[in-house]
């Protein structure tokens, strides 16, 4: 896959999955603006950050990356959050942060990125759901599946509304995968991490859980040319392991 000349704009780009894809966008020749709440340590040829729990940074960030670049191809909609617990253990702050992180900002990216992209003759926008949700509802983690549910449908619904302006609109929907934030949230409820990841990968038929890179050759799969015929698909990447 080649991304030679192609403007790329990654959220969440200073997570576990996010650094690879930018990582490998920019291998394969894209020019690339990086968008989270520090990208001070990331190599890219635009750095944007801010919160995108701000309306007005997220309504300008498609513009901004633009201007920065001069086009806008691709727009990756990787920033997430993951809230854990049944419902009645939610706080009015973590609906707002799910909702905010999970769907608002990719709702409010995509509705400023689509028409700019369609203006410049069409482009790829690929949105970061989940098994859980996106295509199964785990338990105890009703907020997080919930909006990565909204998430996968309105994926499905903008890869049909937006097809024929040459706008393809997918998204890939992970299982666990070993980064930072599964991690962190690990070590908070009293796990090692290590011997966490390592009974959680013997519950995959492939024998691991993912790594950012498995999640991100998918990303650069679907923004590419490859995925030419793909609009509103939401791909699984689980190694065999279905949500329980």
């Amino acid at each position: 896959m080649s991304f030679s000349g192609k403007n790329v704009l990654v959220t969440g780009a200073a997570g576990g999955v996010g650094t690879v894809v930018v990582e490998r966008f920019r291998a394969q020749g894209a020019r690339v603006v990086v968008a989270d709440r520090d990208v001070s340590g990331i190599e890219a040829e635009a750095h944007l950050p801010g919160d995108l729990l701000d309306q007005a940074y997220t309504d300008g960030l498609a513009t901004a990356a633009r201007d920065a670049l001069g086009g806008l191809d691709i727009l990756v909609n990787n920033a997430g959050v993951i809230t854990r617990g049944p419902v009645t253990d939610a706080s009015d702050a973590d609906w707002s942060l799910s909702m905010g992180v999970n769907v608002e900002a990719p709702f409010r990216l995509c509705r400023a990125a689509i028409p700019l992209m369609a203006a410049d003759g069409g482009g790829a926008v690929v949105n970061v759901s989940s098994c859980w949700g996106g295509k199964a509802p785990g338990p105890n983690h009703a907020l997080y599946t919930m909006t990565k549910a909204a998430l996968a449908s309105l994926t499905q619904c903008m890869g049909m509304d937006h097809a024929p302006q040459g706008v393809r609109v997918n998204a890939v929907c992970p299982n666990e995968v070993n980064t930072p934030m599964l991690r962190s949230g690990f070590a908070q409820r009293g796990f090692d991490p290590d011997t966490a990841v390592a009974e959680l990968g013997a519950t995959v038929p492939l024998g691991r859980i993912a790594e950012p890179g498995d999640i991100a050759d998918v990303v650069l799969f679907l923004a590419s040319d490859s995925a030419r015929y793909m609009c509103g698909a939401l791909v699984e990447v689980n190694g065999g392991k279905a949500v329980a």
